[in-house]
Parts: structure tokens; C-alpha cells; sequence
């Protein structure tokens, strides 16, 4: 047991330093998720920070999983730092989930590179700022455009959405506004991209494994063993990630013109 141990430490440090410099990473995807871990022989919430990136070829990777003690722009910088200190060449595309400490550190290091905020998580937003009754409502509007076929037909449908319902319950619709062009700049990339595009769905699936796994530990023995054990599913070949879909069309550069968000 102890040889074992000594052997996945290994390659866990081996892994977290390896350089960057020879892969082909165009697109990152990152996420958060908070786990129970003993800290000071107490129970104590931490938050993984997970990158992933995708290659040119359209594969997905683990790019880093960090142990935290949140979400800020500091400990954001933190993970965004070690990876471009070990070669990780500038992104052409992120896809986030609209924490504002990571918009906070992706200005500071990549400033210009077109950002896609969830769709997913901005959903889940929408629902904090409504009754219950009003869920499947905004659900029904909210995935007509989110899902509309054309940029043209999502412009339509968002600006539709903006005056039903600042009418009906506006604080949904100060919050859908609050995400601005960032909620849409899948639009501005080939429709058969849009689909692994409009979310970090890739690390949320990662995230219910993860804890699907580790459900019969409320709390793990530590921040560091909560991190390697991620890494640990993915490095075993537990969980296999395929390719993103639309990769065929990677190569294509996202147009300048951001859908229209003129009222």
C-alpha cells in the first residue's frame, strides 16, 4: 500500500509540473465545484478548480484541478499563472461559469479573447430571481432562444424575452441582461460548435462523478487527497472524455460581430 501510494504521488507532482509548451490547447473550459474536506481536524468547504482544455483535434483534456480555499480572482490567477508559467500557449476560445473572480483573472492574463459564459448556469440564475410557479415559464422562453437556429432568430427571441419579461417579473430579465453579449458568443462560431459551446457541461458531468464516487466520504481526509482523487479517475481511465462536438470545424475563427443586444 505504501509503494502504491508513493507511485500515484509521483505521478500526481509529475503531472502538475509537466510542461504545457508542446500542446496544442485552442480552447479552455472551466469550473468550480465545492467539496467537504478536514482542515485543522474540522469539516470544512473547498472549492476544486478545474480547467479543461481542448486540442486541435477536438479532444478534451485535464489541464489542472486545484485545490482552493474559493472562487476570487486571486486564486483564479493563481491556477492561470501556473499553467501559461508552464507553456500554455494563449487560448482562441473560453467557456466559463460567470463567477466573477474568474472574469476577474481571464481580464488580467487574456484580456480579448471571446468569452462564452454558461447557458446552463445562467439558467439556474434566472430561477433564483423568480417564485417557483414562474420556473417552467422562464424554462419554455429561456430555451427558445437559447436553442433558436440562427443568431439572427436568437437576437429575436432575447429581445422578445427582455420585454415580456421586464413586464411579467423584471428582475428575470435584469438578470438575463446582466450576462450581456457573453451569453451568446457561440453564435459567432459554426453551428455544429454550438452544442459544446453554450456550457461547462464537460466539467459538470466530471463533477457528478466525482462525487458520485466519493459519496460514502462526507468529508475527505484533506484539500490535497480531494484534488489528486479527481485526477486520480481520469489518469486510471475510469472516466474517458471524447472529443468535443463540431470539431471538424476548430479551425474556424470566431466572426467579430457579436449578436445584435439592441433593445
Amino acid at each position: 500500500m505504501s509503494r502504491t501510494w508513493r507511485k500515484v504521488k509521483s505521478d500526481w507532482d509529475a503531472w502538475n509540473t509537466r510542461s504545457l509548451a508542446g500542446d496544442p490547447i485552442v480552447r479552455l473550459i472551466l469550473d468550480g465545484t465545492v467539496v467537504r474536506v478536514r482542515l485543522d481536524r474540522k469539516a470544512t468547504s473547498i472549492s476544486l478548480l478545474v480547467i479543461l482544455g481542448v486540442r486541435a483535434d477536438g479532444q478534451k483534456v485535464l489541464l489542472a484541478i486545484k485545490s482552493m480555499g474559493g472562487e476570487s480572482a486571486e486564486a483564479w490567477r493563481t491556477v492561470l499563472d501556473d499553467l501559461i508559467k508552464r507553456g500554455l500557449r494563449r487560448p482562441e476560445f473560453l467557456i466559463v461559469d460567470g463567477a466573477p473572480g474568474l472574469d476577474k483573472a481571464i481580464a488580467a492574463v487574456w484580456d480579448g479573447v471571446p468569452v462564452q459564459r454558461c447557458t446552463v448556469h445562467k439558467h439556474r440564475n434566472l430561477f433564483a430571481h423568480a417564485p417557483e410557479r414562474l420556473h417552467e415559464e422562464i424554462t419554455a422562453d429561456y430555451n427558445d432562444m437559447i436553442y433558436a437556429a440562427t443568431p439572427e432568430e436568437i437576437a429575436i427571441r432575447r429581445k422578445a424575452f427582455i420585454r415580456k419579461w421586464k413586464l411579467k417579473h423584471r428582475a428575470v430579465a435584469d438578470s438575463l441582461e446582466e450576462a450581456g453579449e457573453r451569453l451568446f458568443t457561440f453564435t459567432r462560431l459554426p453551428p455544429s460548435q454550438w452544442r459544446s459551446l453554450r456550457t461547462t457541461n464537460a466539467i459538470e458531468r466530471l463533477h457528478e462523478e466525482f462525487k458520485r464516487r466519493i459519496k460514502t466520504q462526507t468529508v475527505l481526509p484533506s484539500a490535497d487527497t480531494a484534488a489528486m482523487l479527481f485526477w486520480a479517475l481520469l489518469a486510471s481511465g475510469q472516466i474517458n472524455m471524447r472529443k468535443v462536438d463540431g470539431w471538424q470545424t476548430l479551425a474556424t475563427k470566431p466572426i467579430d460581430q457579436p449578436i445584435d443586444l439592441a433593445a
